[in-house]
């Protein structure tokens, strides 16, 4: 007799889509989004709660073996235990820009109601290219760069865009401002010819974004030329005039000026209405890299150290440095609108040329970049909640502090100090006297380095006429004139025994 076989019950296991689908935000999701986004939410609101130091002096040896143990083929399945993780590999040794003894880049504090609008911005996830991606964001962001430009005061066939950065800003600025040097050039030889002949004048002490840009737009290597600063760092008009009329003698054609509102090491802002005669009697762009000193806008008492910013063709703004803003914030404002058409591609599934008849807003004709984030949704959240005038408050809170900063290092023996700044750097070193003057240098990089370490306080350093200097860049409010006192004593504590032990080493090492 024949036993029948019956086939097996098993249980089939769902497809891994249909289990992933469970971490995407949807309708049926939304209770595990609020855990979690609270979860991480809480996480990061304990840490600010208690660091008491802005680092931890970690370095790249000591964590890179932590982040490299990580499989990423081995998910955890589950965000608590990826946030336990994330507190090891990130969150335990984080920069805290926050913290007032972090003195060091153009970081800021960052405003609570711009941290909202991160929040939302993620979780929608529009695309700021085309309307049919972004619908009333395409008009909030069009609506701010309409206030922006009001403040400039760059008039009404004023335009512009949001930005990754301010080199993308000042990539862009170079890219019209190449094009519309260009324009009389018909025909690609006539082109040709004109691109080695370029040239772009630029402050000594200007970023270093120009030089990058120029290379990205197939300049000449030596395209840029760097101009001459006075005493206080701010470019000298009369060299720029001088400038422009040597290169046209040597058949040269200068594209464009750059003038900066705030140079990253020393908060200074170039004579823009000089370099606005200059440029308008030349028949030469103006751009004005106000990517730093855009905080300016809306001060209730400094406003006018931007005269002449009106008359620039185009202006770099940083939301995300003196607006208090989460990076990415920035944009690029142009006075005549129509500028922006080199910036201008059409693709039949995207933007079709149709679609300008149509009078359809796509801000991709405008954009160096197609998918961009709603980042201009932090801005307008905290104008909402805060308006410009508090913005403006706490940025003058900053360059005052930085008044005071300077004031008690110009003041301490033990330190020298290069120029006072109109914004909130502070330029300094640490001064040996005696046999170890020949030191400086090397003292002052190693109490930065020693600072670090210990993660009490973070200052940057740069190069001034050769020489290592330090550079405290206040953007926090909460910030003291002890706090700066502080760092000072910690600096000068290490920079001097430095000196202190090369010194006595000198002293007791036998002669030959």
């Amino acid at each position: 007799m024949t036993v029948p076989t019956y086939p097996v019950e098993t249980t089939t296991p769902p497809p891994a889509s249909t289990t992933a689908r469970a971490h995407l935000l949807h309708g049926g999701s939304v209770e595990q989004y609020r855990r979690t986004i609270a979860d991480g939410v809480d996480r990061v609101a304990r840490r600010v709660a208690t660091v008491d130091r802005p680092g931890t002096g970690i370095t790249p040896a000591e964590l890179a073996p932590l982040v490299d143990r990580v499989d990423l083929d081995r998910p955890l399945g589950d965000a608590g235990a990826a946030l336990d993780e994330l507190e090891d590999v990130y969150l335990r040794d984080a920069v805290w820009f926050h913290h007032p003894r972090y003195l060091a880049h153009l970081n800021c504090p960052v405003a609570i109601p711009a941290l909202l609008g991160e929040a939302v911005l993620t979780a929608v996830n529009s695309s700021l290219d085309t309307w049919d991606q972004s619908a009333g964001a395409t008009l909030i962001e069009r609506r701010l760069i309409d206030w922006t430009a009001e403040r400039i005061g760059l008039g009404p066939r004023a335009d512009g865009i949001f930005t990754s950065g301010g080199s993308q800003s000042n990539l862009q600025a170079l890219l019209l401002a190449r094009e519309e040097a260009c324009a009389d050039a018909i025909g690609p030889a006539a082109r040709a010819e004109l691109l080695p002949r370029l040239r772009v004048l630029t402050s000594a002490a200007g970023h270093f974004s120009v030089q990058k840009s120029a290379k990205l737009l197939g300049l000449a290597p030596d395209a840029v030329i760097a101009v001459p600063t006075d005493a206080r760092r701010r470019i000298q008009p009369a060299a720029v005039r001088e400038e422009i009329a040597r290169c046209r003698q040597a058949g040269l054609v200068v594209m464009a000026v750059v003038g900066t509102a705030g140079t990253t090491d020393f908060g200074s802002i170039d004579p823009l209405t000089d370099l606005a005669g200059i440029c308008t009697a030349a028949g030469v762009w103006l751009h004005v890299d106000a990517a730093y000193g855009c905080g300016l806008l809306v001060s209730p008492t400094r406003r006018h150290l931007l005269d002449g910013i009106e008359r620039a063709d185009s202006v770099t703004v940083d939301f995300h440095k003196s607006f208090f803003q989460p990076v990415s914030s920035s944009a690029l404002l142009v006075r005549d609108r129509r500028a922006l058409r080199h910036a201008t591609y059409h693709a039949d599934y995207l933007n079709p040329a149709r679609m300008v008849q149509q009078r359809i807003p796509n801000q991709v004709d405008k954009s160096l970049q197609t998918t961009r984030r709603f980042d201009a949704l932090k801005l307008w959240l905290t104008l909402r909640v805060m308006g410009p005038d508090a913005l403006g408050a706490l940025f003058d809170e900053v360059v005052d502090r930085a008044a005071d900063a300077w004031h008690l290092v110009s003041e301490d023996p033990r330190f020298e100090v290069v120029t006072r700044s109109e914004l909130s750097t502070v330029v300094f070193r640490y001064l040996p006297t005696g046999p170890g003057r020949e030191l400086a240098d090397a003292a002052n990089l190693h109490a930065r380095e020693a600072l670090a370490a210990s993660g009490l306080a973070v200052v940057a350093g740069t190069r001034v006429d050769g020489r290592h200097f330090l550079k405290f860049t206040l953007l926090n409010p909460a910030t003291t004139v002890d706090d700066v006192g502080y760092v000072l004593d910690l600096i000068a504590t290490h920079a001097g025994r430095y000196v202190h032990d090369h010194v006595a080493a000198e002293l007791t090492c036998p002669v030959g």
